[in-house]
């Protein structure tokens, strides 16, 4: 189905603020005795009220939890408020959103006016049709009436409103309000809490939000594995299509790659030209190598491009990255553009036998159109640096 609004939690959805919470709580604890651990996890103070925190977890009266979350708002306001993040891809979303037509709410045990300080900050308070946070005097406001407040602002029918949130106080909110929800892995929340709390979806990254709010997400229920390899891996996947039947999906996860349009100063491309056993064909592509586990992108294109083309360069320009073929693998290409090159010794792989050609910029795009260069990342790398540099 289409959602007509979502509403956010704020800690932990949109914005990363642990940091400051975090360190506000421990303050405010300390100037009272309490004796915390360095390494003590205190994530639980992020996402329920503050008031109702320092009573469960330490064991204060309703004065002293008082006292202490007038503590933790003295360091909070002047500095733990600033030390906080989008997460990564939330703009994009929000923006995302909106072009859909979609009304856009937040719900949060915040403090509004923290919520908007922060919206103001990142400059994305203009994608929201409506803000609900606590006050200073109610802050211990439970979160199922503030999704009622939020919800009743949008004015939308709770059967085509989605809440996404990380925590289970998220996921009782949305069910006391009769809406959907989504348990969001990139907060402080994980997915047997979800599961416990009988969340209606669970979602790995931002932009799954829209593939749910447009009805085209599709929830994997099982994952089977059927083989393992050097590079790639491939499993048969069980999932749920928008309408609610389930279907499978035959995937083969790949760890990524990088690839560098390098440039020479006389104008340029280097090409490498190697024989593909899956195509049985010699091939024309630019230096593009695989991403190790948890390596850098860039490091791994100066560390590629040095052992393909035995060169180094004074600049990298990030030119974005592509999906080679989003059908059935996961793999993701990083485009670079090299500049400033110096050249010297290749350390090719025992298994690797290449040549390096330099090719004029017009004559690499002339191979394209006539269909001489078939390679998709050289493809799109030469032709959006033709786009972007203007050559």
């Amino acid at each position: 189905m289409n959602y007509k609004a979502i509403i956010f939690d704020f800690d932990g959805t949109l914005c990363d603020t642990g940091e400051g919470i975090l360190k506000s709580a421990r303050y405010a604890l300390e100037a009272y005795g309490y004796e915390i651990a360095e390494d003590e996890d205190l994530s639980y103070f992020i996402g329920p009220p503050l008031l109702i925190t320092f009573q469960e977890k330490f064991g204060a009266d309703v004065q002293r939890a008082d006292e202490l979350v007038k503590k933790y708002r003295e360091r909070y306001s002047e500095t733990g408020l600033y030390e906080s993040k989008l997460y990564d891809g939330i703009e994009e979303l929000l923006k995302n959103l909106k072009n859909d037509g979609i009304k856009l709410g937040i719900a949060s045990s915040k403090p509004e006016e923290y919520v908007s300080e922060l919206l103001k900050k990142f400059r994305i308070k203009k994608y929201f049709d409506s803000v609900c946070g606590v006050s200073f005097t109610a802050d211990c406001e439970p979160k199922p009436s503030i999704v009622a407040r939020c919800l009743e602002a949008l004015g939308t029918d709770p059967a085509e409103t989605l809440l996404a949130g990380d925590r289970s106080f998220d996921i009782e909110g949305a069910k006391q309000n009769h809406i959907f929800s989504a348990g969001v892995l990139w907060g402080y929340g994980n997915k047997f809490e979800f599961i416990e709390a009988g969340a209606d979806f669970i979602l790995e990254k931002p932009s799954d939000i829209e593939a749910l709010a447009l009805g085209f997400y599709e929830q994997t229920e099982e994952v089977r594995g059927i083989f393992s390899g050097k590079i790639i891996t491939v499993h048969h996947d069980t999932i749920t299509l928008p309408d609610g039947k389930e279907t499978m999906r035959e995937v083969v996860e790949h760890p990524g790659g990088v690839a560098v349009v390098a440039l020479t100063d006389d104008n340029e491309i280097l090409l490498v030209r190697q024989f593909r056993y899956p195509y049985k064909e010699i091939v024309y592509e630019i230096p593009a190598g695989k991403l190790e586990k948890g390596e850098d992108p860039l490091e791994a294109g100066i560390r590629e491009f040095h052992e393909e083309c035995g060169a180094s360069a004074e600049s990298f320009e990030w030119l974005g990255e592509i999906y080679p073929t989003p059908g059935y693998t996961s793999e993701i290409i990083r485009l670079y553009c090299a500049t400033g090159l110096k050249f010297g010794d290749q350390k090719l792989d025992d298994d690797e036998y290449l040549d390096v050609l330099k090719v004029p910029f017009d004559e690499c795009v002339k191979r394209i159109m006539s269909g001489e260069i078939k390679d998709a990342k050289t493809i799109i790398g030469i032709l959006k640096l033709k786009e972007l540099k203007g050559l």
